[in-house]
């Protein structure tokens, strides 16, 4: 039926629609009188609209659109207000999706490997890619390709790091000659480029040259546990806020930060390590994640009893967990800090259950196992 009304009628039911909605917004701001003239003005244009006198519509609708600009005026810079309330409104139903239902989480650390990758660098001696190449890479796989050599002889006087937008992170490596500004975590150039204060480059020798891998993305789950308790074997993400052993260990700006990984151990359950196998309440825990990681195939070690650690130092030593807390682990067992070293994790640190890696696109994306 509407497809045969006329275009002039259309615009009228939109103007007064338009006009009815406006009205009831502004209401408990108009006198008496006016609201007695806008309201005699809505019914005379439903009326002419009813009885489809193209003239009669057309002039009421002057009428209508005169008197409301008098009685409530156009507010000055209403467009730019409206803006305003738009990303207001948009930023807040963000950080309320995020506190309520899936938040994003860059894994920071090799704590989880092979299952979940921190930051990593990769040296080469290949050549660079061609720049379209590069672009694909950084896109698909998160990849950064890097090619810094010295000008001259440089010797590394300190590494800066400054991280922008909370994602991009650079390196101001500073030396004798100047500096270099390069797209990567300080740690990860300490760590796998070699990159320390006190080392010596040749003019022309490489100091970073091949790529970094950016780490995992995230999203936690934040409304599973809202109707059920942590399983065993989940990936969970807490804060760290009150496990005095990690604060201890954190800068005095940064305070609390957010941890992942694998909840091992629940209230009451009695945990060993007899690497590489984990016991669970006298037996070799079951479950396919503990299973991959007790293979030892495919990028996994098990588990392990370091001496320098607090708990589980030695297969005879066993942890019982306390009420209201958990016992994690990493899968990455010889190189994590986790409930080994600090302690267990109190129940109200838990934050969600990490659930699905959505970049980069790697043979890691999809659901966390």
């Amino acid at each position: 039926m509407g497809l045969f009304t006329p275009r002039y009628l259309k615009e009228a039911r939109n103007l007064l629609e338009g006009a009815s909605k406006t009205f009831h917004h502004h209401i408990d701001l108009l006198s008496v009188a006016q609201r007695k003239s806008l309201a005699e003005t809505i019914a005379k244009f439903k009326g002419v609209i009813e009885s489809g006198d193209r003239r009669a519509i057309e002039q009421v609708s002057r009428d209508i659109e005169s008197n409301f600009i008098r009685v409530i005026p156009v507010r000055a810079h209403a467009l730019w207000a409206e803006n305003v309330e738009a990303i207001v409104v948009a930023v807040a139903l963000a950080v309320g999706f995020q506190a309520y239902f899936l938040k994003p989480f860059k894994i920071p650390t090799g704590s989880m490997q092979p299952t979940l990758y921190g930051m990593t660098g990769h040296p080469t001696q290949d050549s660079l890619p061609d720049p379209l190449t590069r672009a694909v890479d950084f896109v698909r796989l998160g990849r950064t390709h890097l090619d810094v050599r010295a000008k001259e002889q440089e010797e590394i006087l300190g590494l800066n790091e400054v991280t922008h937008l909370n994602f991009f992170t650079f390196t101001d490596v500073v030396t004798t000659t100047g500096s270099h500004k390069i797209f990567a975590p300080r740690d990860v150039l300490a760590r796998d480029f070699g990159v320390r204060p006190g080392r010596i480059y040749e003019p022309g020798a490489q100091i970073v040259h091949g790529y970094v891998q950016a780490g995992d993305q995230v999203f936690v789950d934040r409304m599973t546990y809202q109707f059920r308790n942590p399983s065993r074997g989940n990936v969970f993400v807490f804060m760290t806020t009150g496990i005095r052993r990690i604060e201890m260990n954190l800068p005095a700006d940064q305070g609390s930060q957010f941890y992942i990984k694998r909840l091992a151990g629940l209230p009451g359950d009695n945990l060993r390590i007899d690497a590489p196998k984990l016991f669970l309440n006298g037996s070799v825990v079951e479950g396919s994640a503990f299973n991959r990681v007790m293979s030892c195939e495919n990028g996994y070690r098990g588990y392990s009893n370091p001496s320098a650690a607090q708990y589980l130092t030695s297969p005879e030593e066993s942890f019982t967990v306390p009420d209201h807390a958990f016992f994690a682990l990493g899968d990455n067992s010889y190189n994590s800090s986790d409930s080994r070293y600090w302690g267990i994790v109190p129940e109200r640190n838990v934050i969600g259950r990490g659930f699905f890696v959505y970049w980069p696109f790697s043979e890691r994306w999809g659901f966390i196992r």
